[in-house]
C-alpha cells in the first residue's frame, strides 16, 4: 500500500460520506438527532462492528 492508494481510499470515503447529505439532508439531520439518544455503549458497539467489517473487507480486497 502506498500513498496513492491511501489518497484514493480517502477520496472514495469522502464521496460515500457525501452521498446521503446530498440526496436527503433532512434524513441526515433526523439521523444525527437520533444519535443523541443512543447510549454510549450502543454507539461503541456499532463503531466496533463497523471497524471489524472494514478490516474484513480490506483483508478480502488484498
Amino acid at each position: 500500500m502506498n500513498l496513492s492508494d491511501l489518497t484514493a481510499a480517502f477520496g472514495l470515503f469522502l464521496v460515500f460520506e457525501g452521498i446521503a447529505p446530498f440526496i436527503n439532508p433532512q434524513g441526515v439531520k433526523r439521523a444525527f438527532a437520533r444519535l443523541l439518544e443512543v447510549r454510549d455503549r450502543e454507539l461503541r458497539i456499532a463503531g466496533l462492528g463497523s471497524m471489524l467489517v472494514g478490516v474484513v473487507i480490506l483483508f478480502l480486497a488484498r
